[in-house]
Formats: C-alpha cells, sequence, structure tokens
C-alpha cells in the first residue's frame, strides 16, 4: 500500500467534504467535483469537470452513490449531473469506491466497465457508522419528545447492529428499553442483555405503551394497523434506508409524529462520518494492493 494516493471526492454532503480535508491533511493529492456548496476545503482543490478524474487513483462516491432520477448524490451541488456521464468521465482506471450501490446503479456500472467497491456494504463500516447514527437518534429523540428519555417506554425494532448501538444507550439514560427481533438466538441476547424482548412479526396489538418507537429494519414493520394502536403522542423515529420500514402515509393520516431520519451520521456527526469512509477506503485500496 502506498503513502500517498490521488483521490477524488465527487458529490454527497458534509461527509464527503470532512473526507476531503481529512485525506488532504493525511498528505493526499484531493480533488472535489459537485461540492460547491461546502465552501473552501482546506488542502483541496475543487474542480468544474471530471475530466482528470479518470488518471487519478482512486474515486470516492457519495453514500448513497445515486440520487433520484439517476443523477449523482450531491445535496451541496448547484448541478445535477446523470450519473452515467459520472461513471463515463471517471472510466475504468481508478478503484472506484461508492457508498450503498443499488442494483440499477450496478446494472449501469456494469454495461460501462466500472468496477464499484462498496464501503457501505463492508462490515467494519457498518459497526463504526452505527455509532453517529444512534447518538444522532438519541439527540434527535430529546428534542422532539415532550418527556425525558430517562423513564420513558422505548420500543427498537431490530437488533442488528444499529439495534446493538441503541439498546444499551438508551439504558444508560434510564429507558424502559424493549427490543423487537424476527431471530429467537437474537430475542435470547435481548433478554440475557437485561431488555425485554417482542417478536418483530407479533407487534400489533402491543405497542400501546410506547413512549418512542426506533425503527431499524428496510422493510415495512410498522404499516396503519400497528400505527392506529400507539398511545397519542408517541414520537416514531424511522432509521432505516429505502424503503424504510414506516407507512408514513398513515402515520399522517392518524396524526402520529413520525420521523425517517436518512443520514443521520453526516448531519450530526460529519467529522466522524468522514473518518469512517476514510478508513473504509483505505481499506478497499490496500487490499486492491493500490
Amino acid at each position: 500500500m502506498r503513502h500517498t494516493y490521488s483521490v477524488w471526492v465527487v458529490g454527497g454532503d458534509q461527509r464527503q467534504a470532512r473526507l476531503a480535508e481529512l485525506l488532504a491533511g493525511a498528505g493526499h493529492t484531493v480533488y472535489t467535483f459537485g461540492l460547491e456548496r461546502a465552501g473552501a476545503l482546506e488542502g483541496v482543490e475543487a474542480r468544474t469537470e471530471l475530466s482528470e478524474a479518470g488518471e487519478s487513483d482512486c474515486v470516492v462516491l457519495p453514500l448513497p452513490a445515486m440520487g433520484e432520477k439517476s443523477t449523482l448524490n450531491a445535496p451541496l451541488s448547484e448541478q445535477k449531473y446523470p450519473m452515467e456521464e459520472i461513471l463515463t468521465a471517471i472510466g475504468s482506471g481508478p478503484a472506484v469506491c461508492a457508498g450503498r450501490v443499488d442494483p440499477p446503479l450496478q446494472e449501469l456500472a456494469d454495461r460501462l466497465g466500472v468496477t464499484l467497491h462498496d464501503y457501505a456494504a463492508r462490515e467494519e463500516f457498518a459497526v463504526a457508522n452505527a455509532v453517529p447514527t444512534a447518538e444522532g437518534a438519541l439527540q434527535l429523540a430529546m428534542e422532539e419528545l415532550p418527556v425525558t428519555l430517562h423513564g420513558a417506554r422505548v420500543l427498537v425494532i431490530g437488533f442488528g447492529r444499529l439495534g446493538r448501538a441503541l439498546a444499551p444507550r438508551l439504558s444508560a439514560l434510564g429507558a424502559r428499553v424493549t427490543v423487537a427481533a424476527r431471530k429467537w438466538s437474537d430475542l435470547a441476547w435481548i433478554k440475557v442483555s437485561g431488555w425485554e424482548g417482542e417478536h418483530s412479526g407479533q407487534l400489533k396489538g402491543w405497542l400501546c405503551a410506547y413512549d418512542l418507537i426506533i425503527n431499524t429494519v428496510p422493510a415495512l414493520i410498522l404499516d396503519e394497523g400497528c400505527l392506529h394502536d400507539l398511545k397519542p403522542g408517541c414520537l416514531v423515529l424511522d432509521l432505516a434506508s429505502k424503503p424504510g420500514g414506516v407507512d408514513f402515509d398513515a402515520a399522517r393520516r392518524l396524526g402520529v409524529p413520525a420521523i425517517w431520519a436518512l443520514s443521520l451520521p453526516g448531519k450530526v456527526a460529519p467529522v466522524t462520518a468522514g473518518v469512517i469512509v476514510r478508513d473504509t477506503v483505505c481499506h478497499i485500496l490496500d487490499e486492491l494492493g493500490v
């Protein structure tokens, strides 16, 4: 593994802006594209075209890499860039690292002969990213709830990496925590950890006591029937990636306060989120022998 690289950070939010500065601070040559609203970044050269990106060692695309209508996910840019044009300009020369590569993007990359390395699919990224996501969820809950988390009845749906990060942090703040999971083995671990457990497929009719429900499962769990069971004022936070786990149309009809809190790390802890992306991308480059 080399000590310095030529890296392009293309599109994204504050996570990518901080990533660019972190890479530059470590001595790498860093260019950005599609991040103009991030302002001047220390040690980083902003570019308005990708003509030289194909000559770099690595291109880092955002998380998720592709936004609406097959465009680059670039909320800090004034422009919309078709993803096909982005990948065509990058070409097959650099190592291309992208976050949360969905099937349409993968199909496009395959057609153009561009190999994508999905850093968000790696275990070390997912584990590390659960921490700022969990902390962001706690911050949001404390801002939105009319009661303290101490003493509140809280249901966490899902016992994956994020659920495992959330439950102990909620307990440490004095919340009365229940965790819902699908696997009986997970329910066993939930109970021996000191939390109440519920099967995620059997929640309907048992949701009337909670002050806060946090979903981490990217599949419809809280449908209209479940939402109808909630007591007035119960806050629902959906942390799951698309398609999410909450029927938000039903929530609006029923007057349930529900928030789809996507990309929390980039909003509440962009520097930490940038460090996590940087470390994972460096692991990929090391494995590729770049």
